[in-house]
């Protein structure tokens, strides 16, 4: 007897391939096969050359339940130390996001309990929040360093972002937001610590592989467009891809900037003007949105979804998980709050956590349902693409793979 052809072939499947114009890419009474950790065969099950026995080695009938790409969250802030609950609390008794960095809340004091705790204190942390995600069908995800503010604090980070994937069995982007921040030690020398991450910390961080792309918070209570600009020169010159928190505060012209720098993304963008998006649109720049923030803030202001989409800029969703402005642990909720509060219908915004989520982080290999993609998929009990958004809470993951393996 012939070798089976296909490793796994998995049969009744409602597939959304989000790899067609078609509405979610949809396909019914679908099969799918893996071979080797990618994708061999999508369709429909009658299109099958052969009985279902006769082509692989495992045959897993899934009795209607929907299959997607498995969920990507291009955008965290998952290693921290510590938490910010009680800003949580001043927020709600009127104090704003801006009056509560200036009083020495906000970014810098995650920087302190992130520069107290040790890498396994800061791995054991970041580890239980990617198991929440995880628990969501996500098995694709950024982390950002930023708040460590020191040399070997960031380096710190971005090795236990690196040890979360090893550990989990997933992958982790890692990205390298120096700019995040001006830390205490530097307050009276801004100039010298825009100096240090650009000149040293970045070129010794990426020598050492930890880096995979590099982001700035451009904001009138971060750092200017001018350093902005430096960082990504000194990326430029490392190769290294950029993208940048734009535009979520006030207008910075933020996103015009990393698209004249061919960035992977902008993410936030409440005050996006028409300029910025015209620019994303030219630069092929990924709009990334973030209803975790808006709705953790109490923003009202929201990004222009419609001018986004009618210039066609692809736009992702994403968590932004981060102890103060966003500590949202499901991207499966975060896909809904885009719907009821930006209005992206759900098949925006589950293409935004699938193919425009793995551009935003510059993978070609994920995101679509495709003979020859990465056999990274999701298995839900329900039976509607919809649902995922429809759904507030609850668990509705069967099963999610990562390479065409099952992940426990």
């Amino acid at each position: 007897m012939s070798e089976p052809r296909w490793d796994v072939l998995m049969t009744g499947a409602t597939l959304a391939t989000f790899a067609s114009d078609a509405p979610f890419g949809l396909v019914r009474d679908g099969a799918l096969a893996i071979r080797d950790g990618c994708i061999a065969w999508v369709g429909a099950r009658s299109e099958l050359p052969e009985s279902p026995g006769a082509l692989a080695r495992e045959v897993i009938d899934l009795d209607g339940r929907l299959v997607t790409p498995a969920l990507i969250d291009c955008h965290t802030h998952l290693v921290f130390g510590g938490n910010r609950a009680h800003e949580f609390d001043l927020r709600l008794n009127g104090a704003s996001y801006a009056q509560i960095a200036q009083a020495g809340g906000g970014i810098v004091s995650t920087v302190a309990a992130t520069r107290a705790a040790d890498e396994e204190q800061l791995l054991a942390a970041a580890t239980a929040r990617a198991k929440a995600l995880l628990a969501d069908g996500v098995t694709t995800l950024e982390i950002k360093s930023g708040y460590g503010l020191t040399l070997d604090d960031e380096r710190k980070m971005l090795r236990v972002a690196r040890r979360v994937g090893a550990t989990l069995g997933v992958t982790v982007r890692t990205t390298f937001l120096g700019l995040h921040a001006l830390p205490p030690e530097y307050r009276d020398r801004r100039d010298a610590y825009v100096d240090a991450v650009c000149d040293a910390w970045l070129p010794a961080l990426a020598s050492e592989g930890l880096v995979d792309a590099v982001d700035a918070f451009c904001e009138g209570i971060g750092f200017t467009p001018a350093e902005t600009q430096r960082l990504f020169e000194r990326a430029r010159a490392l190769g290294l891809p950029v993208k940048l928190h734009a535009e979520q505060l006030s207008d910075q012209g933020g996103a015009a900037l990393v698209a004249r720098y061919g960035g992977l993304s902008a993410d936030h963008l409440e005050y996006l003007d028409a300029t910025g998006v015209a620019a994303m649109a030219a630069a092929g720049t990924v709009a990334v949105l973030l209803p975790g923030a808006f709705y953790a803030l109490r923003e009202t202001r929201l990004p222009p979804i419609d001018a986004l989409r009618a210039a066609g800029v692809p736009m992702a969703v994403a968590t932004d998980c981060n102890p103060g402005t966003s500590p949202l642990l499901s991207l499966r909720l975060a896909v809904g709050m885009a719907c009821t509060l930006f209005r992206l219908t759900p098949e925006e915004a589950l293409r935004g956590v699938t193919v425009h989520a793995a551009r935003a982080l510059g993978l070609s290999d994920r995101g679509t349902l495709a003979v020859g993609q990465r056999a990274d998929l999701a298995v839900w009990n329900v039976s509607d693409p919809a649902e995922l958004c429809y759904w507030i809470g609850g668990a509705l993951l069967r099963q999610s793979y990562v390479a065409g393996r099952a992940l426990h």
